[in-house]
């Protein structure tokens, strides 16, 4: 159930005229392209009205070159994924004094999962030894949803092993960075990937 009163920031599901007001456009525009089939959605059981969902207005913006911060919040979501806490504490507060970020975290492959679905992050920070499953894992399962294509996956490890570096990033990790890392640099790479 969504609450009126949020913001389109954490909303889900858009009636025409919300996605008419997001992408600065006519509500009869944003029909004709629902109709088309240019705009993917849903109707209402048992009436005429159209529903949106966030990922598909979010496509059609990008392929139309139709600035999306109006939608994002102009922050950019971030997961964090490590079993060790001070990490996980570290990123966190990093991220958060730049205030371009929204940050989530999770301590576990599977938990690393749930959160992906929900949160629809922009970017993952993944350590690769979690306590349930590998990076690897992640990345794959990742990978499989079409939804999250876009979002960049970088794997933070002590792992050395060059076959298992190329294995994360067959697996579907944009980058590798080992740890013991330089947080300045790692934050760097975060800006330059997420573009902000």
């Amino acid at each position: 159930m969504i609450n009126q009163s949020q913001t389109h920031v954490g909303k889900q599901v858009f009636t025409t005229g919300e996605a008419a007001e997001i992408c600065k456009i006519s509500q009869q525009t944003i029909i004709r392209c629902f109709d088309s089939g240019r705009l993917r959605g849903f109707r209402v059981p048992g009436s005429r009205f159209r529903r949106i969902p966030r990922d598909e207005l979010i496509r059609f913006m990008k392929s139309n070159s139709i600035p999306t911060e109006n939608l994002e919040g102009g922050k950019k979501r971030v997961l964090v994924v490590d079993d060790d806490e001070q990490i996980v504490e570290l990123f966190v507060d990093v991220l958060n004094e730049t205030g371009r970020y929204e940050v989530r975290t999770a301590g576990t492959g599977y938990d690393a999962g749930v959160l992906t679905e929900q949160f629809k992050p922009d970017l993952m920070i993944l350590d690769y030894m979690l306590p349930d499953v590998n990076g690897n894992v992640v990345c794959r399962t990742v990978r499989q949803n079409p939804s999250l294509c876009n979002m960049k996956i970088i794997i933070v490890s002590g792992v050395v092993d060059p076959n298992e570096v190329n294995q994360l990033l067959a697996a579907g990790a944009d980058e590798f960075i080992k740890k013991p890392f330089n947080i300045d640099q790692l934050m760097a790479r975060v800006g330059a990937m997420l573009e902000v």
